[in-house]
C-alpha cells in the first residue's frame, strides 16, 4: 500500500504519542507506526509521572496541547508535591499512575484523534532523496509518502536486554528490537552509540509484609497536572506507597555477585544513568552507605503487582531473589517478573536544531531516548516540540523553540544540542539557571501565548488563563493599597517572633516578612479573601521574591543580546584570527544559530565570543544586531 501524510511518527511511547498528537491537533494529516496498537502508552519502567524537575516538563507538555498531564490526572492513584517545604522555584509534582489504565487512556486518545491514523508494523527505512525526507518503508513492503518523519523509537534501536550473563535482543520484554532502522540511520550518516538503562523486578504485593514498612499517603487535596483539570475527583481512588530499605545483608549478597552484573562483567559497554542508578551502581559509587531507600509503588487499583523503586538491577534471577528477600517486609516476597538491564543505540544530538530536526537531512526529526535522554517526561516534551516543528514545516511556517529563560524544555533541548551528553540525560531543577522565572506554578503564564498562536489552545482556554493573571495583578495592587492597623496584625506577628508594627502599613509589607504567608492575612481584606488558592500562591511568591525575580530578569536581559546576534548559515569559522583550532572545530560541528548558543558550547570561551562577534560584523559589513 502507499499513502501520503503530512507527518509520520515512528514509535508510540511517551515521545511518539505527543509527537503524533501535536501535528494532528494542528490540522496536519499524521500517521503513527508501531509494532502493535496494544503497546501505545506502555509504561516500560515505574508507573509514575513527574518528579523533581520533571513535573515542570509535564506542565509544559500540557500547556502546549499535549496529553500526558491529563492522562496522569485521570489515572493517578497517588499525588505528591516534592520539595513542598522549599521555595516555589524547586517544587515539582509527581503522581503514581495506574499502569494499565494509563495505557488504555492513551490508546483511546490516539484512536479518537482527528487527522491521526495508525499502522501496525515495523519501520525499516526512512526514504531520503538529495538530503530531503520523502517517506517511510515498512517491513511488509508498504510505503508511506511524507516529507516529515519523527523517530521516537525509545530503547528499541539495537536494543539488547541483560539478565546476568543472558542476553536477549529486544527493546522491552517480549518485544523485538529495531535493527533495520538502526542500520538505515547509519547508512544515512548518523553515528550511533550505546546508552544503558534498566528496571527492577515486579513483586506480588500479596506476599509483602506491610507491617514492617513505613506508609506514604497521597497529598490531600491532590494537585492536578493539567490546567484543564479543575480538581482530582473525590471518588478517584488513591493508594499509599510504602518505604523500606536495603541493609548490610543485602549489600553483601550483591557485592559477592558483582562479577555476574552485566555492567561490571564487561558484558555491557555502554554508559548508564547517573541519577537513576542500578543497585549495583549505588554500591560501587557509595560504598560507605549502610542502606538505600526502596519505595514500594503499586502498579494499579486492580492488580497486586508492586514496583520496588530503587533496586533496578541486571543481576541473575537467583541473586535478585536472594538480595530482595533480605529487605524488611520482603522476606517471603514472590516475583512476578525479574529486573533487567537494557542497552540501546542513541544519536549525537549536536546534529539537531532547536526544533529537534536533523541538520543533515531536511524533514527528519528525533525525540525521546534516541536523543540520549531518560524518563517519560523528557521524552514527552521532546515529542511535543518535534511534532510542533514538523507541523510548522508542513505549513511553511517558521520553526518554534523555547529559550532557557522560558521553559524547562528550552534548557533540556539547548543542553542536548549545544553540549551533547555523554550519559543518559535527566532533567533537574538545578540545571535551570533561571528557575525563579521558570516555575511549575507559572507554566501557563509562560507558554499560553505560544500555545494559542500555534492553534494548540482554544480561545476560551486562553481567556481563562488571561483572567487568572489579571486577578493576580489586581491582588498584588490590592496588597499595596490595603492597610492594616497594629491592633489587627500584631497578634498574628507576635507568635511568629516578627516585630510588631506601631502604625498602619500596607498588607504587602507584612507579606514580605519571613514566616508570614498569604493565608495568614487574606482574611483581613474582603477582596483578597475571595481569591482562589492557585492565585493566592502566585501572589505570595511574586511579592515575597520580587527583588530576586527582578534581579534574574536583569540577568536574562544582559545575555539576551547574544541570542539576537544571528550567525549566518554556512558561516566559515576556519581561519578566523584568534580562534583556536579546537574552538573552530567545535563551532563547525555544532553550527550554532546565534552567539547565545555559541556561548553555551563547552570550551567556547568569552574571548572567543568577542572575536566571533567582530567576525560576524565584518561578514555583514555593519552591526549584526539588526540581523535578528
Amino acid at each position: 500500500m502507499s499513502k501520503s501524510y503530512g507527518c509520520i511518527v515512528i514509535g508510540a511511547g511517551h515521545a511518539g504519542i505527543e509527537a503524533a498528537l501535536a501535528p494532528a491537533r494542528m490540522g496536519v494529516a499524521t500517521l503513527m507506526v508501531n509494532l502493535s496498537f496494544d503497546t501505545i502508552g506502555q509504561m516500560s519502567c515505574n508507573p509514575a509521572i513527574g518528579g523533581v524537575g520533571k513535573g515542570q516538563l509535564v506542565r509544559e507538555v500540557d500547556i502546549l496541547g499535549g496529553e500526558m498531564g491529563l492522562a496522569a490526572d485521570r489515572c493517578g492513584i497517588q499525588f505528591r508535591q516534592l520539595n513542598a517545604s522549599k521555595g516555589q522555584a524547586v517544587r515539582s509534582s509527581r503522581c503514581q499512575a495506574d499502569r494499565e489504565q494509563y495505557r488504555l487512556y492513551m490508546q483511546r486518545v490516539v484512536r479518537a484523534q482527528a487527522h491521526l491514523d495508525f499502522y501496525a508494523g515495523e519501520a525499516v527505512e526512512i526514504v531520503v532523496e538529495a538530503g530531503v525526507v520523502r517517506g517511510l518503508k515498512m517491513a511488509d513492503g508498504s510505503i508511506f509518502i511524507s516529507s516529515m518523519v519523527i523517530v521516537t523509537c525509545g530503547t528499541f534501536l539495537n536494543g539488547r536486554m541483560h539478565v546476568g550473563t543472558r542476553i536477549t535482543p529486544g527493546g522491552r520484554i517480549d518485544e523485538p528490537p529495531s535493527i533495520s532502522l538502526a542500520k538505515n540511520l547509519q547508512d544515512l550518516g548518523f553515528v550511533l552509540r550505546n546508552f544503558k538503562t534498566g528496571t527492577p523486578a515486579r513483586l506480588d504485593g500479596r506476599t509483602i509484609d506491610y507491617t514492617r514498612l513505613d506508609r506514604q499517603d497521597s497529598d490531600m487535596p491532590p494537585i492536578p497536572f493539567s490546567f484543564k483539570t479543575p480538581c482530582i475527583p473525590k471518588e478517584q481512588k488513591l493508594l499509599p506507597c510504602w518505604i523500606t530499605h536495603t541493609d548490610e545483608r543485602t549489600h553483601q549478597i550483591i557485592r559477592e555477585n558483582f562479577h555476574l552484573s552485566p555492567m561490571y562483567s564487561g558484558q555491557i559497554d555502554a554508559t548508564g544513568v547517573r541519577y537513576c542508578p542500578s543497585i549495583e551502581d549505588k554500591l560501587k559509587k557509595f560504598p560507605e552507605r549502610p542502606s538505600h531507600h526502596v519505595f514500594l509503588e503499586p502498579d494499579g487499583i486492580e492488580t497486586s503487582i508492586v514496583y520496588p523503586n530503587g533496586v533496578s538491577t541486571g543481576l541473575p534471577e537467583s541473586v535478585q531473589e536472594a538480595f530482595m528477600r533480605t529487605i524488611p517486609g520482603l522476606k517471603k516476597v514472590s516475583f512476578v517478573r525479574y529486573g533487567y538491564s537494557i542497552e540501546h543505540a542513541v544519536i549525537y544530538t549536536e546534529e539537531l536544531t532547536h526544533g529537534l530536526e536533523s541538520k543533515r537531512i531536511s524533514g527528519l526529526f528525533f525525540a525521546g531516548q534516541v536523543n540520549g535522554t531518560t524518563g517519560y517526561e523528557e521524552a514527552a516534551v521532546q515529542g511535543t516540540i518535534a511534532g510542533i516543528n514538523a507541523a510548522l514545516k508542513v505549513q511553511g511556517k517558521a520553526p518554534f523553540h523555547l529559550r532557557r529563560d522560558e521553559a524547562y524544555v528550552g534548557v533540556l533541548i539547548d543542553d542536548l544540542i549545544t553540549k551533547g551528553t555523554n550519559e543518559p540525560y535527566r532533567m533537574f531543577t538545578s540545571r535551570v539557571e533561571y528557575r525563579l522565572l521558570v516555575r511549575e506554578d507559572n507554566t501557563d503564564r509562560r507558554l499560553f501565548g505560544h500555545a494559542h498562536r500555534l492553534g494548540l489552545m482554544t480561545d476560551e482556554q486562553y481567556s481563562m488563563i488571561q483572567r487568572k493573571y489579571d486577578r493576580i495583578e489586581q491582588g498584588i495592587v490590592r496588597l499595596s493599597q490595603a492597610r492594616v492597623r497594629p491592633q489587627v496584625i500584631n497578634p498574628i506577628l507576635e507568635p511568629l517572633g516578627s516585630a510588631p508594627i506601631k502604625q498602619s502599613v500596607p498588607l504587602g509589607d507584612i507579606l514580605r516578612r519571613p514566616l508570614v504567608t498569604f493565608e495568614m492575612i487574606r482574611g483581613l481584606d474582603e477582596e483578597l479573601s475571595v481569591l482562589s488558592e492557585d492565585v493566592a500562591l502566585q501572589i505570595e511568591y511574586t511579592v515575597k521574591y520580587a527583588g530576586f525575580i527582578d534581579r534574574q530578569k536583569k540577568e536574562v536581559e544582559k545575555f539576551r543580546h547574544l541570542e539576537n546576534i544571528h550567525i549566518p548559515a554556512g558561516f566559515v569559522y576556519q581561519g578566523i584570527s584568534g580562534l583556536s583550532r579546537e574552538i573552530q572545530q567545535k563551532l563547525e560541528a555544532a553550527r550554532p544559530v546565534n552567539l547565545g548558543q555559541a556561548n553555551r558550547i563547552s570550551g567556547v570561551t568569552p574571548a572567543a565570543i568577542s572575536i566571533l562577534m567582530v567576525a560576524i560584523k565584518k561578514y555583514y559589513g555593519h552591526s549584526s544586531e539588526g540581523r535578528t
